[in-house]
């Protein structure tokens, strides 16, 4: 993946509470959100680049089977001791 540009912004700090405030309602950090609002500007005014990288999604990145090293069955159940399927 490609680094990730850093740049310092200055705001208005009833802009950025504005930001944060905005930001939490959506479930985004404001970092997020302030990208997610220059995107749509981009994308509105037809200058998003196409060959930019998507927006990262939310939470934690999923891990593989192979990196938990376990694997769910049909149910997706497993035994919360030994990490085995239940035996039904």
């Amino acid at each position: 993946m490609t680094e990730r540009k850093k740049i310092l912004l200055r705001l208005d700090p009833a802009v950025h509470d504005a930001l944060a405030r905005w930001a939490s309602d959506e479930l985004r950090s404001t970092n997020a959100q302030i990208e997610f609002l220059l995107r749509k500007a981009l994308a509105d005014a037809g200058r998003m680049p196409r060959g930019a990288a998507r927006m990262r999604r939310p939470g934690r990145p999923r891990k593989n089977a192979d990196d938990t090293g376990r694997k769910d069955d049909d149910t997706g159940r497993k035994d919360e001791d030994t990490g085995r399927k239940d035996e039904d």
